[in-house]
């Protein structure tokens, strides 16, 4: 009787340390086997993943940075993408204005540009008859010659006819053409080639003038009509 109940006491101990929190329980709240320890190994890492998570923060000032970025390095990227459209338009622009340039100057019917006119000197006509200054009569008519060289009397030297007062236009003068004396007996040999109003072209005798202005002297090629 005694043994048996020394047995039912050790059965009793043995049992508590079976189901307590000695060194081959599992401790309250926890299941044992293998598959309870796997659990708790997933949760204890999903609980660390998360603080890690609430962890990680914004770096401060981060979003003043950009908002203080300037628009024009925003908009970098679009204005690289515009450029190439920008620089063909502009090349193609040239080109039609050089096509249209061309096509201007050669077209059909296209009068050649004229030469501008050399600059002349007004010189006024001046007749030693004073009752010839008031008349445009053949007999105060004075001439202008085709030649300086030739004898200014010469029927076929006549080029036209002026009378006094007439306003030419000399575009230049010769100084040793034939001398030429008039009525009151001035001589000269110099000879204005001018263009009437009516743009009959010939030469004056100097002595058919009071020129005051400088004339240009012409040119072996300008001295002949």
């Amino acid at each position: 009787m005694d043994t048996g109940h020394r047995n039912d006491g050790a059965d009793g101990a043995d049992g508590a340390d079976a189901h307590g929190g000695g060194p081959g329980g599992g401790g309250p709240g926890r299941t044992g086997g293998p598959d309870g320890g796997g659990a708790d190994a997933v949760a204890l890492l999903r609980e660390r993943l998360r603080r890690a998570d609430e962890a990680i923060g914004t770096p401060p000032g981060l979003w003043a940075r950009v908002r203080e970025t300037p628009p024009e390095r925003r908009a970098a990227p679009l204005a690289l993408r515009r450029r190439p459209y920008a620089t063909a338009f502009v090349v193609a622009a040239a080109v039609a204005a050089v096509a249209l340039g061309v096509w201007w100057a050669v077209r059909p019917g296209a009068a050649p540009p004229r030469p501008a006119a050399p600059p002349t000197v007004p010189v006024a006509v001046y007749n030693t008859e004073p009752v010839c200054r008031g008349s445009h009569t053949l007999e105060c008519a004075l001439r202008l010659a085709k030649d300086p060289y030739r004898r200014y009397a010469d029927r076929d030297n006549a080029a036209g006819r002026v009378w006094h007062g007439d306003v030419l236009a000399a575009r230049c003068v010769v100084t040793d053409g034939v001398m030429v004396r008039d009525e009151q007996g001035l001589t000269s040999t110099r000879w204005y080639r001018v263009r009437t109003a009516r743009g009959m072209t010939g030469w004056l005798p100097g002595v058919r003038t009071r020129n005051t202005r400088e004339v240009p002297v012409c040119t072996a090629r300008e001295s002949k009509l």
